[in-house]
């Protein structure tokens, strides 16, 4: 695969690499999976977003990735994010598995040995957190003692406005340039002119793949945020029939532990995708420098990494900027 053959919206490797998930689905209730770029705009996908409020979206900027019905919906929960047991209570306990999942990504160590407790890094960590929704991870990634600043952006005013409110009920994050948000989409942020000085050690996208319009120019943006030899980490949902039966029915319908219109099935990517898709752009090339773990949630015991999750539901995935670039 050529990169002249970009993926403006995160296509599938080959076709044939899905064949066993498409024999599964023929007698599903959802569609086949098909290419990403056919899903944006598939009719034949499962339609998950019919219970996200009715209230006329905002109008999305030019050449933006936002979706303006998931800034609407996220619009909606907005005063329940810091809630421990409300709708983001799944935010709430997936985070400790993100800062582990990280420092592993910056020792080197395999996905199946603990999180070591110390990071290997003389100087402290700049971090942009994208999507940063009521500001979950952020706050957390700016306690860190080995954190520097903490820059968090999203275009959803009334989450952020939430973020900003809980922020000032600690102290030690309102120091100046400790911890910084922006209501902001990153084409709109500016891209660094000095990547090695200006750029991030840790570029964050967690749960905000699944929700953006077009996820290949959304990573190539966030891609030239990452400082050479940093860390661009996220966590999505693979598209598989059982992520759907998962959190499409399970999760919104039965259980009703996430809100429902959350997820639109056709809007997940599967980790071999994004895997040849950075491969094409010369990222994660080498050794350790791309990895990725699959996490499934249990009832009443929550996050759990599972290995080999991440070919079927959700997972965490990172990978390096090459030094050079």
């Amino acid at each position: 695969m050529r990169s002249s053959r970009s993926l403006y919206s995160l296509r599938a490797i080959r076709q044939s690499s899905f064949t066993n998930s498409s024999r599964s689905l023929r007698n599903a209730p959802v569609a086949r999976i098909a290419p990403v770029q056919t899903l944006r705009h598939s009719s034949s996908t499962p339609n998950t977003n019919t219970n996200k409020t009715s209230t006329s979206p905002p109008p999305t900027p030019p050449n933006s990735s936002v979706d303006p019905t998931e800034v609407t919906h996220f619009n909606a929960l907005a005063s329940s994010w810091w809630d421990p047991h409300g709708p983001s209570r799944l935010l709430h306990l997936m985070n400790p598995l993100r800062h582990t999942f990280i420092s592993r990504c910056l020792n080197g160590t395999p996905h199946t040995s603990k999180a070591p407790s110390a990071l290997p890094t003389e100087n402290k960590l700049r971090y942009l957190d994208i999507g940063c929704g009521g500001g979950i991870f952020a706050e957390s990634a700016a306690r860190l003692p080995t954190t520097a600043s903490v820059t968090a952006i999203d275009p959803t005013p009334s989450v952020l406005a939430i973020a900003e409110s809980h922020k000032r009920r600690d102290p030690t994050l309102t120091s100046p340039g400790r911890l910084t948000y922006l209501n902001t989409s990153i084409e709109h942020l500016p891209i660094p002119q000095k990547p090695q000085e200006d750029a991030y050690d840790i570029v964050s996208v967690f749960e905000v793949l699944e929700h953006v319009s077009a996820p290949g120019p959304f990573l190539e943006m966030a891609m030239k945020q990452v400082k050479p030899g940093g860390w661009l980490v996220m966590s999505t949902i693979a598209r598989t029939w059982t992520s759907w039966l998962v959190t499409n029915v399970m999760a919104e319908d039965v259980l009703g532990i996430v809100p429902k219109g959350t997820h639109e099935w056709s809007k997940y990517v599967n980790e071999a995708e994004l895997r040849a898709w950075f491969l094409e752009r010369g990222w994660g090339r080498i050794g350790n420098e791309m990895r990725a773990q699959g996490v499934m949630y249990i009832p009443g015991f929550g996050w759990k990494e599972v290995s080999g999750s991440e070919e079927w539901g959700n997972y965490f995935f990172a990978v390096r900027r090459p030094v050079e670039q």
